[in-house]
């Protein structure tokens, strides 16, 4: 590797907008070390088995213990964190899980993936972060800030939790020159949308789903030097839907 080449480390990392955010990196000349609860596609030409570790991150055990394995693999320097894995669990039928007949264990699972993991991470990479001045991005949700008709109670509570950490985390981490910021998508066109999205996008101001690539955009934006002074945010990425 270049002494000149970035590194990204992104959970979450096999498709979707992380996907599409690890063909982005790819296609800027950055090194990807991909997190995912599957091992390294062969097929895929953007992430490689080298640069992969397969990680469950409901597993809190597992989580801590994988710091040092990333820790030896990025050799003291990591330019960007991006926390993008996340869970959305449904009933039997496919419904919507509330805050009645969610349960505890369910709960606990949500917010190991969606909130808890990215403290473990980030923290456990503080000063690999600090030697490169990096930067941490956190994938949030429009879910955090309203009841979604198809994002669960635990998904949500979860995807709030992770906006207030953003901001929390932007006060701890500035100091060491790194910046921390949140992306929040909407609807976006991925295999985690629920069956009757077209109803949302039918009111949507600009009257279409988003693309993973768009995303993927927002998040190499706060991960670049054109994002400098920007840190403790959280970036509504929905076509208008949160106005």
């Amino acid at each position: 590797m270049a002494d000149s080449q970035k590194t990204l480390l992104i959970t979450g990392a096999s498709r979707g907008i992380g996907h599409a955010t690890v063909r982005r990196f790819n296609r800027e000349g950055w090194r990807v070390v991909t997190v995912s609860r599957t091992p390294c596609a062969p097929e895929c030409p953007f992430a490689s088995p080298e640069n992969h570790l397969m990680l469950d991150l409901s597993d809190a055990a597992d989580t801590v213990n994988a710091v040092g394995v990333l820790q030896e693999m990025l050799g003291g320097r990591l330019d960007a964190l991006v926390n993008n894995a996340g869970v959305s669990p449904k009933g039997p039928e496919g419904e919507r899980l509330n805050t009645m007949n969610t349960d505890l264990m369910t709960w606990g699972k949500v917010f190991h993936v969606n909130f808890f993991a990215s403290v473990v991470l980030a923290r456990g990479l503080k000063d690999e972060l600090a030697a490169a001045k990096g930067s941490v991005v956190n994938i949030t949700s429009i879910a955090g800030s309203r009841v979604h008709p198809f994002a669960g109670a635990a998904y949500a509570t979860s995807k709030a939790a992770l906006a207030a950490l953003t901001r929390e985390m932007a006060h701890d981490f500035g100091p060491l020159g790194v910046r921390v910021n949140a992306i929040a998508p909407g609807e976006v066109e991925t295999s985690i949308l629920s069956p009757g999205t077209d109803k949302i996008v039918e009111k949507l101001p600009m009257r279409r789903l988003g693309q993973p690539e768009e995303v993927a955009s927002a998040i190499y934006f706060l991960c670049s030097q054109e994002s400098s002074y920007i840190s403790g945010t959280e970036i509504e990425v929905n076509g208008a839907q949160h106005v």
